[in-house]
């Protein structure tokens, strides 16, 4: 297959995400209401929330490895199979040992379905498509992210908190398995390429090393931190500031429109700024908006400030994917990519305990400084990350070699 000649898997790959996805982003609020609803209190929560994020740390790299040197598709039924049955298992579970088990199975099935998708995105486009691509991936993402937290919360309710958060539980599991029937005509049409082609594993220090890669793993977390402390913190700040929940959730959901709308018109902007200057603008406005919501707003300008920030926000994900991969030496693609996910995960665990402990300290407001301070810093990083990322030493520009760019970016 040459590479951006035929779309018809990105699409079935994006409608794929969404329903994973979407299961996820149902499965996670649902869980924390049933473990609620057989006893947990704030610190089994926790735990639990934990094991999502700090299970997959120790299988990122080794898939990424595996995937570098082989087939990267069938990460992506196995993914939907984990999410299926983590969040099919966790209905079904009754205490909360089993619920942090399977709550870490569909993590690790999240993290198997991302870098399987990720990789097949770097493999098969085009280094000029590769921008747009990965951008129009990652509206999967959005659009779970959009349906996934409303559907939960139109399931669970009522007085019987463990049955209604059981059935979401099984609802987001039946979601995640419609992701199969978008899933069957995707390959990866690079993989014989890619495993006659590679040498000796790239060892990790010098993937972290190749510059670029630091810093689309920076950038990534920070966007991220973001994303989950907003979504975590802002229906406090609601509640200190008498803002309905119901307020808040079309907040939450516009913030995500926003970031919809930010990726369909993706390439529009690249062309106008190039991508380090687009991230660059995008991460100190989304800094100077986010420090703003500690403000004592009303509520349409709260309404204005999240627009702004989901919009600034929908740019750092798919460029930092492209950053990585493009800067990452040849045959460790996939590697530099999982590290990233490795990263976003580091985030998920200490951006939420940091910010605890700020709100503790300074109120429920100061999170957001201090996302604001760690997005200008994400800014700065940007700024200074390279133009024209080179891969592996020799590689000349142009090289195409499975598939993604090791030559000049084309941002222009």
């Amino acid at each position: 297959m040459v590479p951006g000649r035929n779309r018809g898997w990105l699409l079935r790959l994006v409608i794929a995400f969404s329903f994973a996805q979407g299961a996820v982003s149902m499965a996670r609020p649902a869980v924390s209401y049933r473990a609620l609803a057989l006893g947990a209190d704030e610190q089994a929560i926790g735990v639990i929330a934990g094991v999502y994020a700090l299970l997959p740390l120790f299988a990122a790299v080794p898939l990424g490895r595996r995937t570098d040197h082989g087939r990267c598709a069938p990460l992506l039924p196995v993914g939907v199979v984990l999410i299926a049955g983590g969040c099919a298992l966790s209905g079904a579970a009754d205490s909360l040992w089993a619920m942090a088990i399977w709550s870490g199975v569909m993590g690790l099935g999240h993290l198997c379905f991302v870098i399987g998708a990720q990789s097949l995105v770097a493999r098969q486009s085009a280094p000029h498509e590769q921008d747009r691509n990965f951008g129009h991936f990652t509206i999967g993402a959005s659009l779970g992210q959009l349906v996934g937290p409303v559907a939960a919360g139109a399931l669970i309710g009522g007085k019987d908190m463990a049955g209604t958060s059981a059935l979401a539980l099984f609802v987001a599991g039946a979601g995640a398995a419609v992701a199969f029937t978008s899933l069957w005509r995707i390959e990866d049409r690079t993989a014989v390429k890619s495993r006659t082609e590679h040498g000796d594993r790239v060892p990790v220090g010098r993937i972290l090393r190749a510059r670029g890669v630091p810093a689309g793993i920076f950038i990534s977390l920070a966007v991220l931190s973001a994303t989950d402390i907003l979504t975590a913190y802002l229906p406090v700040v609601g509640e200190h500031r008498g803002i309905a929940p119901s307020v808040i959730g079309l907040l939450l959901s516009l913030r995500a429109a926003a970031t919809i709308a930010c990726r369909l018109v993706l390439t529009p902007l690249l062309r106008l700024l190039g991508r380090a200057m687009l991230l660059t603008v995008t991460c100190l406005l989304a800094a100077v908006v986010c420090a703003g919501i500690a403000l004592p707003v009303p509520v349409w300008a709260l309404a204005l400030m999240l627009a702004v920030l989901g919009f600034c926000l929908g740019v750092g994900q798919p460029l930092s994917m492209t950053t990585v991969v493009q800067a990452a030496p040849d045959g460790a693609r996939s590697t530099a990519l999982a590290l990233r996910l490795t990263g976003n995960r580091l985030g998920q665990v200490a951006a939420p305990a940091t910010a605890g402990l700020v709100a503790g300290v300074a109120g429920v407001a100061a999170p957001f400084v201090m996302l604001g301070a760690l997005l200008l810093l994400s800014a700065g990083v940007a700024l200074r990350s390279p133009a024209r990322p080179v891969g592996a030493a020799g590689a000349a520009p142009g090289d195409r070699r499975s598939g993604a760019a090791v030559g000049r970016t084309e941002d222009a």
